[in-house]
């Protein structure tokens, strides 16, 4: 059976073979060597050469999208190309025969056209050999195909002119999607044959380099497995591609048909003697060992961690059979994974450092290195000291040119400043990622690396811009990795939490509690932890204290059995807000004494002035406003340098509104100065919760403001506050929790 002029048995079998494409190729590169140097310019001749290397690789295309190519580096020779090929294909089945005898004098005479051992020599020499061992019936059946590939040819050019016809009269738009649409169905229609040997490598390795490097440019994954299964069902003992499938799966988190490929993928490579012609006897157990590792690896990342287990122990027996040290390491490494919620996980991970330091491995060394990093940022270590371990480990990278991880390190520092609330810091570490390029030469046009350190620190840079009240900054950073990381892509779920963390965010300081609680569905299911603090956030505005507080009782179980600090503390405030709004601070001291311990400890500086906050606004309901005062003037330095917009604000407003309780015994000429030392600090909190659009925070402020003012007799400033807060007031829902009840 032949189609496109390519007989179907046997396909790997030879390293390449005739098809219409090709001749069309090999006039092309007849007639540049016909072709003077004085005809045709440099830039034109040095744009060809550019064009010839992908056209000689990559699979076949129709012959008006390679008439295209040419003329845009070369029009002339495009002309004469279109020529030559009309003559041959509306000619005899002499003339194709004659052409194929004419190539061989391209290797003749003292300085020939093409140097036999060059990329096009080769290229020539595997074509005319192909060529030769047709029979007859064979060569017939080629030139009927080229005769068909051509009047594909002609019947496009001329609907091509019938549309930019018509697109005068309908619109360019228009007409750009009716050429796609007809490109793309005539392309599956002409190039629907299987692909030689060096076309499917080259398929293979350049759609696995995008798959992991850019995924946007990268076939769509059902595009991507429909043209691996029509080059499996040529070869369906073709390894690469069994694991090119398992990649692509596992983009839409498909975890059958990502099993079942890896499974193909090792079974063929056994089969095909692969592994085998390369390591002896040893072949056969290294494949069976590293695909008992890689499928532990693949159950782990679907959350199955008994049957990951299960096929880790596998891996570890085979590779202690073979003494495969390599192997064994990597195994070590995956231990770690499996068992980091583990008390002793990290003798673990520094055994494993140690050993692949020992065996030569930079790699797992300097992700053992990262892994210890962040176990001892959670466990509550000083940064210098992390620092200090990640500055080693970017000397493996830059010793070793591991780009991926130098990416990787930068965005864990910035993490690691995000958690210890340095914002300063992190902003720097996330800008200095994206500015840097890629060390690894990139191919088939990527020119960026859309990996998960880079939607990482992408989605930090969003948080931070939301945190300072720069919400239109924030939205252009959420646009760009919409476009830079679609929603199926692996690592779409990073920037689709962040925008719903942004959004609540933004619902709950404007006091739109019924649209956060529409998002709080969104989350939980990208995070069910967050989703559930959320839902007790909510809760808590709407006043329904009794199921926030049974929300939050169980979260707070649930986050101190899987040791997650930073939500422990977070709950913990929580839980005291509800305390204090339910008129009961004294219960809520020893809580908030438990969330700062436990703060200081872990050295979270964000989390430790929220709570400090919290403290001081627990001692001014209690009436002791002074101690209040000196514990805000210790806590205000780390919150004005490093706090988000809306912390600035609270902590200004509760200054002022300590200022202002602690003046209430005072002189008269005294009283007025605190009175005038708060409205300054008031018009600052004010300023503060305008830009993160926190109405209910102003409403206080204002009230507030229109007290003090009529206090000092300013009647023309009071009238203005207390318009202001009736419009606000209007505006929003009030739930009845006091505002100022002491001046």
């Amino acid at each position: 059976m032949m189609t496109n002029g390519v007989v179907h048995a046997n396909v790997f079998g030879i390293k390449d073979w005739v098809t219409p494409y090709k001749i069309a190729v090999l006039v092309l590169l007849n007639e540049m060597g016909r072709t003077g140097e004085g005809a045709v310019s440099l830039m034109e001749r040095r744009r060809l050469n550019q064009l010839l290397l992908p056209l000689l690789q990559g699979p076949d295309i129709t012959l008006s999208k390679l008439y295209k190519l040419i003329e845009e580096s070369c029009p002339q020779l495009a002309n004469s190309v279109q020529i030559r090929i009309k003559l041959m294909a509306e000619g005899e089945l002499k003339d194709m025969e004659q052409f194929f005898d004419d190539l061989s004098d391209s290797f003749s005479g003292t300085e020939p056209e093409v140097h036999k051992t060059s990329v096009v020599g080769l290229f020539l020499r595997h074509m005319i050999l192909a060529y030769s061992k047709l029979s007859f019936s064979q060569v017939f059946k080629l030139y009927t195909a080229l005769q068909q590939y051509f009047q594909n040819g002609e019947k496009k050019t001329v609907e091509d002119a019938d549309m930019e016809l018509a697109s005068r009269e309908e619109g360019e738009r228009k007409m750009e999607k009716e050429e796609l649409d007809v490109s793309i169905r005539e392309e599956e229609v002409s190039c629907s044959g299987p692909l030689s040997q060096k076309q499917a490598e080259f398929f293979l390795s350049q759609q696995a380099s995008l798959l992991k490097n850019d995924e946007t440019k990268a076939l769509t994954p059902a595009s991507l497995q429909k043209e691996l299964n029509n080059l499996l069902k040529f070869n369906p003992d073709f390894a690469e591609a069994h694991y090119l499938s398992y990649l692509n799966n596992l983009r839409v988190q498909d975890v059958f048909s990502s099993t079942h490929s890896l499974l193909h993928y090792f079974d063929r490579l056994i089969l095909t003697g692969a592994e085998s012609k390369s390591n002896g006897e040893e072949g056969y157990g290294r494949s069976l060992r590293y695909a008992a590792l890689n499928l532990a690896a693949l159950h782990c990342r679907f959350g199955h961690y008994q049957q990951a287990e299960l096929a880790l122990q596998e891996a570890i027996r085979i590779a202690q059979e073979s003494n495969d040290h390599v192997c064994l390491q990597h195994c070590l490494s995956w231990l770690y994974v499996l068992g980091q919620k583990r008390s002793d996980s990290y003798v673990l991970l520094e055994h494993s450092v140690k050993k692949a330091v020992h065996f030569g491995l930079p790699y797992l060394a300097s992700l053992g290195i990262q892994s210890l990093v962040q176990q001892r940022a959670f466990a509550g270590k000083t940064a210098n000291k992390l620092m200090d371990a990640l500055k080693d480990s970017d000397l493996l990278h830059w010793k070793h040119s591991l780009s991926e991880l130098i990416d990787i390190s930068i965005a864990q520092k910035t993490a690691i400043w995000r958690l210890y609330g340095r914002s300063t810091m992190a902003l720097q570490q996330a800008q200095m990622l994206l500015s840097m390029n890629s060390l690894e030469s990139v191919n088939a046009g990527v020119q960026q690396n859309n990996t998960e350190s880079f939607a990482v620190a992408l989605c930090h840079l969003a948080e931070l811009h939301a945190e300072q009240g720069c919400f239109a900054a924030a939205s252009e950073v959420l646009k760009h990795l919409k476009e830079r990381f679609p929603p199926n892509s692996q690592h779409a779920q990073l920037w689709m939490l962040c925008d719903q963390k942004i959004q609540f965010d933004r619902a709950m300081n404007d006091g739109k509690y019924h649209l956060a609680d529409s998002l709080v569905t969104g989350i939980t299911a990208l995070n069910s932890i967050e989703g559930v603090y959320r839902k007790a956030v909510v809760l808590q505005a709407q006043n329904q204290m009794s199921e926030a507080h049974k929300l939050l009782q169980k979260l707070l179980i649930h986050c101190q059995r899987t040791r997650h600090t930073e939500m422990v503390i977070s709950v913990l405030l929580s839980v005291a807000e509800l305390y204090w709004r339910s008129s009961s601070p004294t219960i809520a001291l020893p809580v908030l004494l438990q969330a700062l311990a436990l703060s200081k400890e872990y050295r979270l500086q964000h989390l430790a002035s929220e709570t400090v906050l919290n403290l001081a606004f627990a001692q001014l309901i209690l009436g002791i406003p002074e101690q209040a005062l000196s514990l805000l003037h210790m806590a205000i330095e780390p919150i004005l340098a490093d706090g988000a917009v809306l912390d600035k604000g609270r902590a200004m407003f509760l200054v002022a509104k300590c200022q202002v309780a602690s003046a209430a015994s005072c002189e008269p000429l005294k009283k007025a100065e605190a009175l005038e030392a708060a409205i300054e600090n008031l018009n600052e909190a004010k300023n503060y919760f305008a830009k993160v659009d926190c109405k209910e925070q102003i409403r206080d402020v204002v009230y507030f403001q229109a007290r003090l003012y009529h206090t000092l007799g300013k009647t023309q400033e009071r009238n203005r506050c207390a318009m202001l807060f009736r419009q606000l007031h209007q505006d929003l829902p009030f739930h009845g929790v006091p505002l100022i009840n002491l001046l």
